[in-house]
């Protein structure tokens, strides 16, 4: 039932109170040019990056007033010098900067509520451009020693009868806990029961006097009554509430939402003053809202106002229950932060609540409400411990994005952003507050927004001005003659026209933009073609057409000319090295040609020599162009055919410096090109190291086979030199002494071992041989059949009658 109650509530129109994160618009390349924007004040509602150039010449034959707003470094690029370009900024003031309070307990002096700070600054102005966000950092400090306002508010239905005794004495002994906390506290008293109307309470007679059953004593039942305003005496307190006596209603809901209303609105009559306000809700029943009071006939909705006549909320048959976001709105308007203390078996329907209700918490109240002083104790510390910061409803176009840097240095983004937790007394936490808008308001005034933490009095305000036009236009010119004879004002280097004007002068009004005798001065050379095709024909003036990429551009007086069509060379415009004008490619510096693709720079063409080419080409566009067939390569150094540099100077070296070799007889005439000087020893040769001309060393083999060491080397590309050792090194003769011994040896040995090794050979037959026969010797097997020729010498005789026995003879 409860459950469904809950989400009846949220179909009755509650909503979460949220920080309003507007869309941000992510800014893309051309969007300036795309805006086509008409003045200087619409060009810097574009873009944070959108600048408009106030150079009255800027413009080329073709270009539209919109080509005055662009990026500025195209603006730049194309001829507008910074002084020119206007490009306001944001900024931010600060108005009021008191800081936060450093406040002791032990110290004597005390501050009244209003001279305590715990937020700064408190208030600032932010001059706001479209698409630049402005950030500005707000400190927290909780102070010690703050002031509290507590009103325990508490449900007087006859289930609660246990209760109200255990609260009779609460006012003294919270005191006496709460001077822990603070020295400045005071507390004050209300109770409720339920709406006095049918089904929520009996309206026969008797039960309007005693709604309780049996021999109870009971007083009438009542919507909700304020029975001590806040105060800092506890006995009054206690003197009060024990004369308090419980009352009934029919059905299990209670009507405490219209209580919390009346305490949230009737300040004057609870006496609420500007500092940490808490409202105990104590109850051991679930909730009637909105919506609810259709049952008792009610039908209008509450109206968020205090109703309390001598101290009696007297409209609860008028007005219908609060929804929860109605509650949240007044509770969070006034400050009040919320403790409900209920009992466990309500536990999980107020824990809802309190998710729904920012700064508030849930106790677990005892049957009795025995425990109800620890309970206000660790809830407030919960609530104090935590800071949540919230706007008021910002304009339409502005965001605004929080992020906490909290205790220990935890950082919180997104919703995160928004709070602190785990805050001490004397803490102190930071936010960086970061607030953009994305254009300007349709009136174009100033907005004011307030940032407060949820449940502290203190707040911020921001005054937020909107920066919709440019300096310059408040020098505009009005009914300029040059804005063809006070058709506008001249204003940013451009004629902003006067209604039913057009054209880049206001030459023209609206009722003549298309005829006959305007299109001709639009006509190239009188042809068919309006602007070539490329531009339309204001005033007679062609208007050059924006191209779907806004960095290619028609211009030119008849839009004849564009900055896109130019040849190219490795698929780039003009070969990336120059720029497209009127379809002719104007080259960089060291780059020439119809493409922009032939460079000027030699370097590219030095050879390992330091030579372009090697001496054997020429450099065009920064490629080597071979004269010499035989040489190759990206600079000429590669000769497949020819002979390696040793070998194409051997001959000559050798018959000038040993007079031997094939040239030998030539050589004055062949060999006369090098300067040849002669060394004792190789290690006088020249190194490659100690050189800056590229040295080959060489070691070449005459017919005698001996060999020579020399060094070839071009200085200056002209000059040759040739380092040569003066001495062959030829190999020694034979020693044939040791040879013939060597042979001699030789021979011998190997005839000793030709000798060991058949003897070796015959042994290892031998034994084989040996073997074969033992075995064959012992496989024999002999013939012992009798010779046919043979008799024997002995006969054998038998006796027939003698035992058959045979007798020798």
């Amino acid at each position: 039932m409860i459950v469904w109650q809950l989400i009846l509530g949220l179909h009755y129109g509650f909503t979460r109170p949220v920080i309003l994160m507007g869309g941000c618009c992510v800014f893309k390349k051309f969007d300036c040019i795309k805006a086509n924007a008409q003045s200087c004040g619409e060009c810097i509602q574009v873009a944070e990056k959108c600048g408009w150039c106030t150079d009255a010449d800027f413009l080329k034959q073709g270009e539209s007033k919109s080509a005055r707003c662009d990026e500025l470094k195209s603006l730049i690029t194309k001829g507008c010098s910074k002084a020119k370009i206007e490009n306001p900024r944001g900024s931010i003031s600060i108005d009021k900067d008191k800081p936060v309070t450093n406040r002791k307990k032990e110290v004597a002096e005390k501050l009244k509520p209003d001279q305590i700070t715990q937020i700064q600054p408190q208030k600032l102005s932010l001059n706001l451009r479209s698409g630049e966000a402005q950030t500005f950092k707000l400190k927290f400090k909780r102070a010690e020693d703050y002031p509290i306002d507590l009103y325990y508010l508490m449900d007087l239905s006859f289930s609660m009868k246990d209760d109200l005794e255990n609260v009779k004495n609460l006012g003294t002994d919270l005191m006496r806990e709460m001077q822990e906390i603070t020295s400045d506290f005071r507390i004050g008293f209300g109770s409720f029961v339920e709406k006095t109307v049918m089904p929520y309470i009996s309206t026969t007679p008797a039960r309007l006097l005693n709604p309780c059953t049996s021999n109870e004593n009971c007083t009438s039942p009542f919507s909700y009554k304020n029975v001590l305003k806040l105060t800092e005496n506890g006995q009054q307190f206690n003197s009060l509430v024990s004369k308090q006596q419980i009352s009934g209603n029919l059905d299990s809901p209670e009507g405490g939402f219209d209580a919390i209303m009346q305490v949230a609105v009737c300040g004057d009559a609870i006496g609420w003053r500007n500092v940490t306000r808490l409202l105990v809700f104590s109850t051991d029943a679930g909730f009637h809202f909105a919506g609810d009071g259709k049952l008792g006939g009610i039908v209008l909705p509450n109206d968020g106002k205090c109703h309390l006549e001598n101290n009696m909320y007297t409209m609860s048959h008028y007005y219908d229950y609060p929804s929860i976001a109605h509650l949240v709105q007044k509770l969070s308007d006034n400050n009040i932060q919320t403790i409900f203390a209920v009992t466990e078996e309500f536990q999980p329907v107020y824990k809802e609540l309190k998710n729904l209700i920012p700064k508030s918490a849930v106790g677990t109240l005892s049957s009795n409400s025995s425990n109800v002083i620890k309970l206000i104790i660790d809830s407030y510390n919960s609530l104090s411990s935590e800071v949540i910061l919230e706007n008021n409803k910002v304009p339409e176009g502005v965001s605004i994005k929080y992020k906490s840097i909290c205790k220990n240095g935890v950082v919180g983004t997104g919703e995160n952003g928004r709070k602190c937790s785990n805050i001490s007394i004397g803490d102190e936490v930071s936010f960086d507050i970061t607030i953009e808008s994305q254009k300007c308001p349709s009136q174009g005034k100033s907005e004011t927004i307030r940032i407060k933490p949820l449940g502290f009095n203190e707040d911020v305000e921001i005054v937020l001005n909107f920066i919709c036009e440019c300096e310059c236009s408040k020098g505009g010119e009005p009914l300029s003659k040059i804005c063809h004879n006070g058709n506008g004002t001249f204003e940013c280097g451009a004629c902003r026209c006067n209604e039913g004007r057009i054209g880049r002068l206001c030459e023209c009004s609206t009722d003549e933009v298309r005829t006959d005798d305007l299109d001709g001065n639009c006509r190239k050379d009188n042809g068919t073609d309006i602007c070539s095709n490329n531009g339309d024909c204001v005033c007679g003036t062609c208007e050059c057409k924006k191209r779907e990429n806004p960095e290619e551009r028609y211009s030119g007086k008849f839009c004849d000319c564009d900055n896109f069509n130019c040849d190219r060379s490795n698929n780039k415009l003009c070969g990336g090295h120059g720029r497209c004008e009127c379809r002719v490619c104007i080259c960089d510096a060291n780059y020439t040609g119809s493409a922009c693709d032939c460079s000027l720079d030699t370097s590219t063409c030095l050879a390992a020599n330091k030579q372009i080419c090697n001496g054997r080409g020429t450099c065009e566009c920064g490629v080597c162009k071979c004269t010499n067939p035989k040489f190759q390569g990206p600079t000429c150094e590669i000769c497949p055919t020819c002979p390696g540099v040793c070998a194409e100077h051997k001959e000559c070296v050798q018959c000038r410096a040993f007079e031997t070799g094939e040239k030998k007889d030539t050589c004055q005439r062949d060999c006369s090109y090098f300067n040849l000087i002669r060394v004792k020893d190789r290690d006088k040769l020249p190194q490659p190291a100690d050189q800056s001309y590229p040295l080959s060393h060489c070691k070449e083999r005459d017919a005698n086979d001996c060999w020579f060491y020399y060094t070839y080397a071009v200085r200056n590309d002209t000059m040759r030199e040739v380092y040569v050792v003066e001495t062959l090194e030829c190999p020694a003769g034979p020693d044939i002494i040791p040879i013939v011994a060597g042979v001699v040896a030789g021979i011998v040995l190997i005839g000793l071992a030709l000798l060991l090794i058949w003897k070796l050979l015959m042994i290892i037959h031998d034994r084989r041989e040996f073997a074969k026969f033992e075995k064959e010797k012992m496989n024999a097997k002999w013939d012992t059949q009798e010779n046919p020729i043979y008799k024997s010498p002995i006969n054998k005789f038998q006796n027939p009658s003698y035992g058959r026995k045979g007798v020798v003879l």
